[in-house]
């Protein structure tokens, strides 16, 4: 396995979010290296994609956003749950990608089958939010040869995004239990 450089980041939002399919999440923390294998993503397409945050413009919250892919975005939802996001693209072009699920490797139990607990297993919290993923505390492996079956549906939880609300820009594994929500037509 290798660490992921920051040219595997600058793709679009819609590779970026395949790509990271199969990779290795790791998070050194405390002397201890979590460890999940990523299994579900969203693609989120920067101003004019009305699911993402960058649609309403550049704030202090989206700044993260605008700048340089392989940086970490990181937000809290409903007041209570974080979500973990790979800023991708272009500097300025505003895409990131959800990370939604992942298989916790190493022998550790824990349930990484959603975006809210993937992010408060792996202990990853907003004060990392901007972090370089290219560093050396969160960062992403690749697997040679790691290459699972995918599947492409429509991102859940965005039924406001109008005619964005349908377009099909999640991504997951289809052979792993820990995706969060597996397709109707499965």
């Amino acid at each position: 396995m290798k660490k992921l450089g920051r040219a595997f980041f600058r793709h679009d939002a819609i590779s970026l979010a395949k790509d990271l399919i199969g990779t290795i999440l790791v998070h050194r923390i405390r002397g201890r290296d979590y460890r999940a294998r990523i299994v579900e993503s969203e693609a989120y397409l920067g101003p004019r994609d009305l699911a993402s945050h960058s649609s309403k413009g550049r704030t202090k919250r989206t700044e993260v956003m605008f700048g340089p892919a392989g940086h970490a975005y990181i937000y809290l939802i409903y007041g209570m749950y974080k979500m973990f996001n790979v800023v991708a693209g272009k500097t300025g072009e505003a895409q990131a990608v959800l990370i939604r699920a992942a298989e916790p490797l190493d022998g550790w139990k824990a349930d990484l089958s959603g975006p809210g607990k993937l992010t408060r297993a792996l202990l990853i919290t907003r004060s990392q939010n901007g972090l370089d993923l290219v560093g050396n505390k969160l960062f992403l492996l690749g697997v040679p040869g790691n290459r699972p079956r995918i599947k492409r549906t429509k991102r859940i939880g965005v039924e406001y995004a109008k005619e964005w609300k349908d377009a099909l820009l999640r991504f997951y594994d289809v052979d792993s239990p820990a995706v969060s929500q597996r397709d109707r037509k499965e």
